[in-house]
This record gives C-alpha cells, sequence and structure tokens, in this order.
C-alpha cells in the first residue's frame, strides 16, 4: 500500500530493510529517515504478539516527513528477525528487554521517543521505566499496563500443552488473531506478509509459544500499574476503543494517577491500532512527539 499526504510526503515504498547482528543474533527492522537535514529524536517503535514491524509501515512516514527517523523491529522470535531455539534465548520479558537494549546499542541509539503496542509491547514499557535516561517521550497503545489485565483466550491458548504447539504451526493464527482484535479484516496483500514467517519456518510458532508461556502477564502488568505512576516522562495512552481484548475503562481513571499522562482514544480503532487505522495513530504520535515540554 502506498499512503500519500502532502507534497513531498515519504511513502511505504522509500522504507528501508535491515539486518544487524547484536550478540550473535540477527534482527530484522525498518527504518525511515527524514527527508532532508532535519533530524529529531528516533522514534523506535515496538510491535505486539503475532504481529510484525510491517505494522508500522503506514505510520513511519508521517513520523519521518517531521523530522523523526522512525525505526521498527521485529522482536526475536518475530516476523523476520532470529528465532533462536528456547534453550539458546529465554523469551522472559528480562531476556526480551536486554535483547533491546543491545538492538538499541547496536543502532547507535543513545536516546529514543518509544512507542509500544500490545502485550509484547510491554516488555517495551519494562524498559523505559528501568531505563528512564535512554526513553524521552513514552507512547503506549492497547497494553496491558493494569494488574486487572489479562490475555485473551486467542493468545492463551497458544501456550497450552499440546494445542498450543498445533496453534502456533498455523499460518491461519496470523488472520484469526489481527481480525479478531479489531473491527476490520486485513488486506490480503497484508497478510501474505504477516504469513510468511509461518510458511517459511517452523521456527517462529516455536518461539511465539515461548514467549506466550514465559510472558508472565499477572507479575508484569502489576508492575508496570505501580511504576508507571512514578514516571514522569511525557507519556501518551493512546487506546483503540474496539479493542475486544483491553478495553479503555481499564485507563479512563488510572491516567489521572500518571504525573505526566495523557488519554487519546481512537473511535473504530481495535487491540492492533497500527493495522486497523494507520492515519489515526500517526496523527496522534506525530501531535504528541512535536508538543513542546512545560
Amino acid at each position: 500500500m502506498r499512503w500519500v499526504e502532502g507534497k513531498g510526503m515519504a511513502t511505504t515504498d522509500a522504507i528501508a530493510e535491515k539486518t544487524v547482528l547484536v550478540n550473535g543474533l540477527t534482527w530484522f527492522y525498518r527504518e525511515l529517515s527524514p527527508p532532508g537535514d532535519r533530524q529529531r529524536l528516533p522514534v523506535l517503535l515496538l510491535h505486539g504478539l503475532v504481529s510484525q514491524s510491517y505494522s508500522w509501515r503506514q505510520v513511519m512516514p508521517t513520523l519521518a516527513q517531521q523530522g523523526f527517523p522512525a525505526i521498527a523491529p521485529d522482536w526475536l522470535g518475530h516476523g523476520f528477525s532470529e528465532k533462536p531455539d528456547k534453550r539458546d534465548f529465554a523469551y522472559t520479558p528480562a531476556a526480551l528487554m536486554e535483547a533491546l537494549a543491545g538492538f538499541m546499542d547496536a543502532l547507535e541509539l543513545p536516546t529514543v521517543h518509544l512507542v509500544a503496542q500490545g502485550f509484547l509491547g510491554s516488555v517495551g514499557i519494562q524498559y523505559a521505566l528501568a531505563n528512564p535516561d535512554r526513553v524521552d517521550r513514552l507512547a503506549i497503545i492497547n497494553s496491558p499496563i493494569r494488574a486487572t489485565a489479562k490475555l485473551p483466550w486467542k493468545i492463551r491458548q497458544m501456550g497450552l500443552p499440546l494445542a498450543g504447539d498445533m496453534i502456533t504451526q498455523d499460518p491461519l493464527l496470523v488472520d484469526r488473531t489481527l481480525e479478531g482484535a479489531g473491527p476490520y479484516q486485513v488486506d490480503d496483500a497484508d497478510l501474505d506478509v504477516y504469513r510468511r514467517p509461518f510458511l517459511q519456518s517452523s521456527d517462529v510458532g516455536r518461539a511465539l509459544l515461548t514467549t506466550v508461556r514465559r510472558l508472565d502477564l499477572p507479575k508484569v502488568s502489576a508492575a508496570l500499574e505501580s511504576d508507571l505512576q512514578q514516571w514522569d516522562h511525557p507519556t501518551l495512552l493512546l487506546w483503540g476503543t474496539s479493542d475486544p481484548w483491553l478495553p479503555v475503562s481499564l485507563v479512563e481513571d488510572y491516567v489521572k494517577t500518571l504525573p505526566n499522562g495523557e488519554l487519546q482514544t481512537l473511535d473504530q480503532v481495535g487491540h492492533y491500532a497500527q493495522e486497523d487505522w494507520a492515519e489515526k495513530v500517526a496523527l496522534a504520535l506525530d501531535k504528541f512527539l512535536r508538543q513542546v515540554a512545560v
């Protein structure tokens, strides 16, 4: 797809696909640099479970046009990044946080604005809270930041004994997950990209199963709920109101407890907001990132 808005607007065609070796493991990532010499702080875009960096393809051009270098990696075990065996990589939040730090170091990103989406995006939020010197502004999109957040059955069954082994080897789980979390169907051409890793190797299914099993959501979400209340950086809760898994009611009152937080809702947008309605997400992020600090 192309999304062009205004003269000189970058398009998804301009997004570079790159790899980088970090501590023996290969990360795949997408990158879009701003036109000309104007450079703001880079924006690191982190996707959720079952998704991949491809989901940010229509958000990145808006950010780059405003001077923000946009970088979107596939998490290890997802998309086109390496999928090491669980004996070689733990797939725990702690292991993924450490891997993310290595990725940022390899790309020489001392400080970024960070955007984290979904259940796996919770790792990015944990990273920000543990490394406030490396994250300036934080945008949270439909992520489990309350202790009452729960993994939906559609995700939880991916980690079940026996059943999970079969479910995570089915490429159609991509369709069921991405489309089951919001009000829209995903275009077939886009689903082809999301399915491709599952068609190429069984490793991605095994990595997904292990990630779901080791996500430790009750502990993680409780910690996020508490720790975000001590985080004083500008924080945007950007919430699709058609998310069947993490309703906006989770954060409507909670945002008032954040020292520097704001809530913006996105009507007719589900859990995978950047896939459902990229323009709304892009414009909200652009406004938030360009706000003058007070």
